[in-house]
């Protein structure tokens, strides 16, 4: 086999492959050898990597006749897609932890692997060492997913997590997990959305069957999540996480269908609150933690460490047992189905539920103002309570659901309001109604 980058991944898929040789080799039947490594800086010291199998043409060591896998963790769109193409072309299997690659150009690289015959694994590119693409492309495969609901990026989970239980502010969580390496030197993959974004489109082409590119994906950062949210949160019994949302949306009959029929899907990462009473408001710090509901198997949740080189190197072994007992035995893995062909639904097409806290003037009519905005866009309160006098009157509302683009209409609509001050905070929430 080849491997493809020799970073903090990389380095820690050579350890596992030699501290592990012999059971590796006993669980596959053949014995794993690697051939080479392609990196940039071959003079670079890499602790417990062999110096001859350093090199930098990795255009020749993918079609190389020894090789029969190659495992690519160079990250980034080029080279790693030529690359993988060139690899699978040459009738080798691939196994990547690219997801920003997957989630931009997926379709082009599992065209390639059903073409040439290649097996292409990424169990790693989500959520690190926790077994979650495999349940859903092989276990659920005969399920019905309706929703993939989950926490995929350990940064910002950790940022919100000081923001909640230490009341630390935004800039200074966000230092603190740069210092314990949670977070790069340039959070803005992360605190942006953009890495959960990819994510959560890898995740819903795997549930839904239908292609789905981080392109599609609405994407919220948390950079705008104030203290004032998280306390809003607090009032409700609610904490607020980075949420990746990919769900199934009914027809107007209300049948979903059988993933040919049905409205479409929506995907979507933002911002949220959701009840503590929630499975995922437990997830503290850096971990991940993703919750999928099916028809048949009912509610499944996976947690565990969603990040860093050793979880990750866990996750690309798995595949390697997986990928090189199929090349031993000479029959390729499951490929990726997109038959059902779904719709990816606007942001403003999909119904959410919103908390609003709005800073008004103290007096008389203001609560029937208010309620005739939400009235006016067709947007029903669930609850509504005011709190405090003169400078410091607020109401505080909380939606049904509704289609997004009238909840956006609604809040630009109490901003033109002569007895709206301010609107202090606006947040989705997701969970039980």
């Amino acid at each position: 086999m080849a491997l493809l980058g020799c970073g903090v991944v990389g380095t820690e898929v050579v350890r596992l492959l030699n501290e592990q040789a012999d059971d590796l080799a006993a669980r596959v039947g053949a014995p794993l050898e690697l051939a080479g490594i392609a990196v940039r800086r071959p003079d670079r010291v890499r602790e417990g990597v062999a110096r001859e199998l350093l090199t930098t043409d990795a255009q020749t060591l993918v079609t190389r006749d020894d090789v029969d896998i190659v495992i690519e963790v160079i990250g980034g769109i080029e080279p790693a897609r030529s690359l993988m193409l060139e690899a699978m072309k040459s009738g080798k299997s691939v196994i990547t932890a690219n997801k920003a690659l997957l989630a931009e150009d997926g379709a082009t690289l599992f065209a390639a692997a059903r073409e040439y015959g290649a097996d292409l694994y990424y169990e790693a590119s989500v959520a690190g060492a926790i077994p979650l693409l495999r349940p859903l492309r092989e276990s659920l495969v005969g399920d019905h997913v309706h929703r993939v609901l989950g926490i995929v990026n350990g940064t910002t989970n950790y940022v919100l997590d000081q923001m909640d239980t230490h009341g630390a502010g935004f800039n200074d969580a966000l230092e603190e997990a740069q210092s314990l390496g949670y977070a790069e030197a340039d959070p803005t993959a992360d605190v942006e959305g953009f890495d959960a974004a990819a994510k959560a489109a890898i995740l819903a082409q795997l549930a839904f069957h239908t292609p789905v590119t981080a392109a599609d994906v609405h994407r919220e950062g948390i950079t705008e999540v104030s203290a004032a949210d998280v306390a809003g949160a607090q009032g409700m019994d609610c904490v607020v996480k980075l949420l990746a949302i990919c769900e199934r949306v009914p027809s107007a009959d209300g049948n979903s269908g059988d993933g040919r029929n049905g409205r479409g899907v929506s995907v979507r990462v933002y911002p949220a609150m959701i009840p503590r009473s929630h499975p995922l408001a437990s997830v503290r710090e850096a971990y991940n933690a993703v919750f999928v509901e099916a028809q048949s198997a009912g509610s499944l949740m996976f947690y565990g460490a969603g990040a860093g080189g050793a979880p990750t190197a866990s996750a690309i072994l798995g595949d390697l047992v997986a990928v090189a007992r199929n090349v031993a035995g000479g029959t390729p893995g499951p490929v990726e189905v997109t038959y059902a062909k779904l719709p990816v639904l606007p942001m403003g097409e999909t119904v959410t539920r919103y908390y609003i806290q709005v800073d008004v003037t103290d007096e008389a009519g203001v609560l029937a103002t208010v309620a005739e905005e939400f009235a006016r866009h067709g947007v029903s309160i669930q609850a509504v309570r005011q709190v405090g006098l003169g400078e410091e009157a607020q109401l505080v509302v909380v939606t049904h659901r509704a289609p997004d683009a009238a909840l956006a209409a609604t809040v630009e609509g109490l901003r033109g309001l002569d007895i709206v001050r301010e609107v202090a905070s606006v947040m989705r929430v997701e969970g039980e109604e």
